[in-house]
């Protein structure tokens, strides 16, 4: 009998082992991403004091209202500009980008490339 991980646990594998290369400081903080069936979320986090600096999410009031769903790659793109406008705002120019352990495609890419058109370097 064949036993297959869920996609979650090997997602959740692949985020740890990333995470073991992966580290915010306070002058290149972690720009971390997560998905869920119906919404993303991005936060800009500095591991060295545990803090997060700036976060958003496609549940964001200024985001939603402009969107017709949250769950698509346009709701990603969307949220990329969002981040970096914020993070600029809080004096952030450089980050290192988590993906999470999800494949850098589709909503994941799209986040990123808008964050990149906004301003951030990563």
């Amino acid at each position: 009998m064949i036993n297959k991980k869920s996609r979650a646990v090997v997602r959740e594998q692949k985020h740890r082992r990333l995470r073991n290369h992966l580290a915010g400081t306070a002058e290149r903080p972690r720009l971390a991403v997560f998905r869920s069936n119906s919404n993303m979320y991005a936060q800009i986090i500095d591991d060295e004091a545990g803090k997060t600096l700036v976060s958003a999410s496609t549940l964001d009031k200024d985001i939603k209202s402009s969107l017709e769903h949250t769950n698509t790659v346009e709701a990603a793109t969307a949220l990329g500009t969002a981040i970096a406008k914020k993070a600029m705002d809080a004096g952030i120019k450089t980050v290192v980008f988590d993906r999470a352990g999800y494949i850098y495609a589709g909503k994941v890419a799209a986040l990123a490339d808008a964050a990149r058109e906004a301003g951030l370097e990563f």
